[in-house]
């Protein structure tokens, strides 16, 4: 049996989410993810380097991470598998679950209303609601669609921790309102505007075309030049440069450092809708 030890006497999940950084809990869900897909393949203990390798990270970032968590490993041996999970379950607010109400049942609300990975992370959509005619009263996935109308006294009685939105852009307000009027304070909206709510409200918002527009910088960044421009920029750097210029004649230098100032030098510069 292998030794592990457990977080400190006392020290609840609750009580250690208050010093954990936003991008450490970003990545306890993905270390989250591998661990379940460790579990079902019947792996009891992992090492460090294996679990930051199938989570995208090295190693020294997954062990600064977990830290955060109290003790868990054993050095030279690894992670217990089960308690791990259990752990990051416990500081992510998941060990009792989340039942989720979504308001808008169209082809994205259906698809996620469909998706069985919610369940086994610990989500069960309890309640779908839309304000279309035709909708209302469909059977989504065993959910019957209700009456966004009805969205306050049904809520009294999903209990519901949180909710999703998936309306066009001109209702998402006036559902957020809603859903902030009948006691909801964990949000996820889809709608691509910005959503106004209290500060005691947590509201997070997906937008696709944000996420489409950086994998199109990135790829575009990334990608070799086109052999016509690559041809005028030699032809240009010839033209200027003396015909005895070494490659290590401040004149070259200069070329090449002016050009390269044009790169984009971070991520962040992409543009925002």
């Amino acid at each position: 049996m292998t030794e592990q030890h457990e977080a400190p006497s006392g020290v609840s999940g609750r009580a250690l989410q208050k010093d954990i950084p936003q991008a450490t809990v970003a990545r306890l869900a993905t270390y989250l993810r591998v661990l379940a897909m460790l579990a079902d393949d019947g792996v009891a203990i992992v090492s460090s380097e294996e679990l930051a390798v199938a989570a995208g990270v090295n190693s020294a970032k997954l062990r600064k991470d977990l830290s955060f968590l109290g003790p868990n490993g054993v050095r030279g041996v690894g992670y217990d598998v089960a308690k791990l999970r259990t752990r990051i379950e416990d500081v992510l607010g998941l060990s009792q679950g989340h039942r989720v109400v979504l308001v808008g049942a169209g082809n994205l609300g259906r698809a996620l209303v469909g998706y069985g990975g919610f369940r086994r992370r610990g989500f069960t959509v309890v309640g779908m609601f839309d304000s279309h005619p035709e909708v209302i009263g469909r059977s989504v996935a065993g959910l019957v669609v209700g009456d966004v109308a009805d969205l306050a006294p049904a809520i009294d009685v999903l209990k519901p921790t949180i909710a999703v939105i998936t309306v066009p852009d001109d209702a998402a307000q006036d559902v957020c309102d809603l859903l902030v009027a009948s006691g909801l304070q964990s949000i996820l909206s889809f709608a691509p505007c910005e959503l106004t709510a209290p500060e005691t409200v947590e509201v997070r918002r997906v937008d696709l075309a944000v996420e489409l527009q950086m994998l199109s910088f990135e790829t575009a960044r990334n990608a070799p030049p086109l052999p016509e421009v690559a041809h005028a920029v030699s032809g240009r750097i010839a033209h200027r440069a003396p015909a005895h210029t070494a490659a290590g004649h401040p004149a070259l230098k200069h070329s090449t450092s002016s050009h390269s100032a044009t790169e984009p030098s971070s991520k962040g510069s992409v543009v925002t809708p």
